[in-house]
């Protein structure tokens, strides 16, 4: 008789694919569920903001034009987009932003420098700074030895030119002047008269300033007080004449 053949049962196996989508699922869940836990806890939050360099400008006004906030998410700060907000602050030349986790915000701000003040119309002293711009100051943002601009309008080109020309010359060239006024002539529009704290009268032009400076506090270092002017050609009058006593009348009262 012929042998019967017999099938053989095949063993059931786990799928293993399945298992390994559950696990997939798993840890994703518990992933997501971490960082909805991360993202509400404080860590994940603004918890310092620091501003340093800041004369002109409070910290409120600074928080207000940065849009930082404290308790908002670290994460979600931007420092480029703060640090173009704070250059809407028209004394703010440039600021850095830096990020330190967890939670802490470091704004480092450079304003344009003062190079000069002036009296508002409230009696107030404004800051003049390079860029042309004013803003109020109060006692502690004053910078010594710096000139007051009198008799300028608000719309004169010139004085935003002048401001910038302040900006470049070092401190110390500027330091002994007091006072500077525009005096416009057909020849020279950007001319301006300047006076020093050691008695002197300047006429020069604002496009000559940076050039002649050097040779205004050569003057003044070994002159006597006196009218300066430095326009196409340079030239120095005393206030009052250098007298000399004459050698044989002082032998002759000498021998009175």
């Amino acid at each position: 008789m012929p042998k019967a053949h017999i099938p053989v049962l095949k063993e059931n196996k786990p799928k293993k694919k399945s298992s390994r989508k559950v696990i997939a699922v798993l840890v994703l869940l518990f992933a997501a569920i971490l960082v909805v836990l991360f993202f509400r806890s404080p860590v994940s939050q603004v918890t310092e903001i620091q501003f340093t360099g800041s004369t002109f400008s409070s910290r409120e006004q600074l928080l207000k034009a940065s849009g930082l906030k404290m308790g908002s998410q670290y994460f979600g700060v931007s420092p480029s987009n703060v640090e173009s907000q704070l250059l809407q602050i028209k004394s703010i030349q440039k600021a850095v932003v830096d990020k330190h986790f967890p939670g802490k915000i470091s704004v480092s701000i450079q304003e344009y420098p003062t190079v000069a003040y002036e009296l508002g119309a409230d009696g107030k002293l404004d800051a003049i700074l390079a860029s042309g711009s004013k803003v109020a100051v109060n006692s502690s943002g004053i910078a010594v030895e710096k000139p007051i601009l009198t008799k300028w309008s608000a719309d004169d080109p010139n004085k935003a030119k002048l401001c910038k020309v302040l900006g470049q010359i070092p401190n110390e060239l500027t330091s002994d002047i007091s006072e500077i006024m525009p005096s416009p002539t057909a020849s020279f529009p950007d001319r301006i008269k300047m006076y020093t704290r050691s008695r002197f009268i300047v006429i020069t032009s604002i496009s000559l300033l940076t050039d002649k400076i050097e040779y205004l506090n050569q003057v003044i270092e070994t002159a006597q007080p006196g009218t300066i002017t430095m326009l196409e050609a340079d030239s120095y009058t005393p206030f009052q004449p250098v007298t000399t006593e004459d050698p044989s009348q002082k032998a002759t009262t000498h021998g009175n």
